[in-house]
């Protein structure tokens, strides 16, 4: 039996099971996937989830908020992607080794780069925007933890131009700071500030990559309500609960493309899934799985 769970807390709506066991059941494998509970200050119950682990008792974790960064210093190794953004989603023993991994960094980039073709096929020409393909990408990323350093590394990775933006300046800075590659295009700007505006001329991609819009506070948006949107971009919103956040809703009503996160949950899963099992589920199965309790 494979046992496999996620990390985090609180954990009441996660999707994870759900996506995990269609999984197992592609793949003709016998096991569960079970959440694991653990208070930001349970760092005694982190070291002792991770020694089952290490004994073969689990097989595979996933780490979700607030823990992505609480179970580094508890890992033998990182692979390069989780060692360059600091954060780890994924977790099993490869050669030996407790090994933290990313797989939000591929997950986000395959999601987006699905998304995009889409809309180029369902748009094509001069508002074929959001980027893809063009010589001059260029995205704007609201927010500055984790999930952001995942999306600016894979988009920055990918070509794309990247502005971080936050309500606190200093956030943004930090991220920007302590980012891995010193000569790629990446900077800091103050959400309130009127030099976002000079940004929208250009502006193919907007990611938000905070929890504002999530349920139960729906009625919220990142997106401040006095600025219009680039009439020429995509908008990506990590957020996947509700299915339509009210930065996507805003956006598709000022005639924009836009996303939830909901396909990144799917990706970075079947991806960390190969990492423990060896088998590759089909992305068909996991959205059938998640459509089917809608």
């Amino acid at each position: 039996m494979i046992q496999l769970g996620l990390i985090g807390y609180p954990l009441g709506h996660s999707l994870s099971p759900l996506i995990h066991n269609a999984a197992l059941e592609s793949c003709g494998l016998q096991g569960n996937y079970s959440l694991f509970p653990k208070h930001p200050d349970d760092q005694q119950g982190l070291k002792e989830l991770l020694a089952r682990v290490r004994s073969g008792e689990i097989h595979g974790l996933n780490v979700t908020i607030p823990h992505k960064q609480n179970v580094i210093p508890l890992l033998d190794e990182l692979t390069a992607t989780a060692k360059a953004i600091r954060a780890v989603n994924t977790i099993s023993m490869q050669n030996g080794k407790l090994t933290g991994d990313n797989t939000d960094v591929p997950g986000f980039l395959t999601d987006l780069k699905r998304f995009l073709a889409i809309e180029i096929r369902m748009h094509p020409g001069p508002t074929g925007n959001a980027g893809a393909g063009g010589d001059t990408k260029s995205a704007l990323v609201l927010g500055a933890g984790g999930s952001a350093r995942a999306v600016a590394y894979a988009l920055v990775k990918d070509g794309w131009g990247v502005t971080i933006s936050t309500r606190r300046l200093e956030q943004a800075q930090d991220l920007v700071t302590q980012f891995p590659y010193p000569n790629s295009r990446i900077l800091a700007i103050d959400y309130h500030s009127t030099a976002l505006h000079s940004l929208f001329s250009t502006l193919s991609l907007i990611v938000n990559t905070t929890p504002l819009g999530m349920s139960p506070n729906i009625d919220i948006s990142p997106w401040l309500e006095k600025l219009s949107f680039p009439s020429d971009s995509a908008v990506y919103d990590l957020v996947y609960n509700p299915r339509e956040t009210k930065l996507v809703r805003d956006a598709r009503v000022a005639g924009l493309p836009a996303t939830t996160g909901l396909g990144m949950l799917i990706e970075q899963a079947a991806l960390a899934f190969e990492i423990w099992t060896a088998c590759s589920p089909p992305r068909e199965t996991l959205w059938n799985a998640l459509n089917s309790e809608n």
